[in-house]
């Protein structure tokens, strides 16, 4: 099996995934193991309290008693931990075809097993009874020992259901790992769809700049703005979608974008930042501001016939940061203005933020003066 990544390509053997699973596997069991530990240990305890407690109220000695009850439950708490390894075996077995006749089966195998074991209960008493009168000879209380098997049995199921009730906790954990994993990936390739169609988008506008300039018959700043793109696209194709970067780096790379543009409008299009020192090394999502500079090129630049400033502005103000793409406009693309989110560049940028920080940004667009026309970007505040 091969994975592609930016630094080349990774071959995995093909057991590698068995290795994991079983290592998950592996895992589990052991959490599954310690937690029924536990619990066996304060099931029994809470018994062995309320019997006291009981024996107590009755008029007995509950201190008398103590250690012979302490001995009978430390071994049903091993029986238990039988019981406990079969039902486990047979949920394993169970659910690798159907999880859904997992419960009824582990129930009716707890029926069952509480009934085999319940036994046991007026056996150790009895056998605990032995010990505690000998040399003297104990006498088998019938009547009280077929009582004592129902109160094994229920002690016993009670015991049963509470570990089924435990797998199934870890089936429950298991698949919300399971759904945030689909999720995050879900998330992930939503987010290289969204950055990724940005190349195409860009690379079309770039290439009818470079056949407009061949028009022109400016072939040599045709064959820079080709070499400047392809050094941009070399650039743009070793960041990750999903990695955030520094501010001060992702300036860099629109300086990279507005090479390419300056070829065919360096004497219509100036550009300047207005920027404070300590935003330069806030997070942003890689190349989030090329398609709001391609927007005021082709909305502001392209469309006029004059000269055109583009004002990229950026500050901090709390535990947020702003971002805002400004350019003049013809007059009359103030009146007959898109709404915001109707080009593609645009509403890419707007998926892409309401994906990446789940409701936590903001994105508007629009004219704010008379011949100019601002986008803006609200982020929370993240250093790198």
């Amino acid at each position: 099996m091969e994975h592609s990544t930016g630094a080349g390509t990774i071959r995995t053997l093909p057991h590698d995934s068995a290795w994991y699973s079983l290592k998950e596997q592996t895992s589990r069991a052991c959490s599954i193991r310690q937690a029924a530990i536990r619990f066996g240990l304060i099931f029994w305890g809470s018994v062995f309290i309320v019997s006291s407690v009981l024996w107590g109220l009755v008029g007995g000695d509950p201190i008398i008693s103590a250690l012979g009850k302490l001995v009978r439950y430390l071994l049903c708490a091993l029986i238990s931990a039988g019981i406990a390894a079969l039902l486990f075996q047979l949920h394993e077995r169970i659910k690798a075809r159907s999880l859904e006749l997992s419960l009824p089966l582990l129930v009716g195998a707890s029926i069952i097993l509480s009934l085999i074991a319940a036994p046991l209960w007026p056996l150790l008493r009895h056998g605990v009874h032995v010990i505690d009168i000998w040399p003297q000879p104990a006498v088998l209380d019938w009547k009280e020992f077929k009582a004592d098997i129902a109160v094994g049995a229920a002690l016993f199921f009670g015991w049963s259901c509470l570990f089924t009730t435990l797998l199934f906790s870890f089936e429950i954990h298991d698949r919300e790992l399971r759904l945030a994993a689909v999720r995050e990936e879900s998330l992930a390739a939503q987010m290289r769809a969204l950055r990724y169609q940005v190349n195409p988008h860009f690379l079309f506008n770039t290439l009818n700049s470079v056949a407009g300039l061949i028009e022109e018959g400016a072939n040599a700043r045709a064959s820079q703005m080709v070499l400047s793109l392809s050094d941009f696209l070399r650039t743009t194709l070793t960041i990750d979608p999903m990695q955030d970067v520094p501010l001060a780096h992702e300036l860099a790379l629109q300086d990279g974008y507005l090479a390419i543009e300056r070829e065919r409008f360096s004497d219509r299009m100036t550009v300047r930042i207005d920027l404070t020192e300590d935003v330069r090394g806030a997070l942003v999502p890689s190349l989030i501001l090329q398609p709001l500079i391609e927007n005021a090129i082709k909305h502001g630049v392209n469309a006029a016939t004059g000269k055109v400033e583009i004002v990229l502005k950026a500050h901090r103000k709390a535990d947020r940061l702003y971002l805002s793409v400004e350019n003049d406009m013809p007059r009359q693309a103030d009146r007959d203005a898109k709404p915001p989110g109707m080009g593609m560049g645009l509403r890419n940028v707007t998926e892409r933020l309401r994906t990446r920080f789940q409701g936590n940004s903001r994105f508007s667009s629009g004219p704010v003066a008379d011949g100019r026309y601002r986008v803006s970007i609200e982020l929370p505040w993240r250093l790198a």
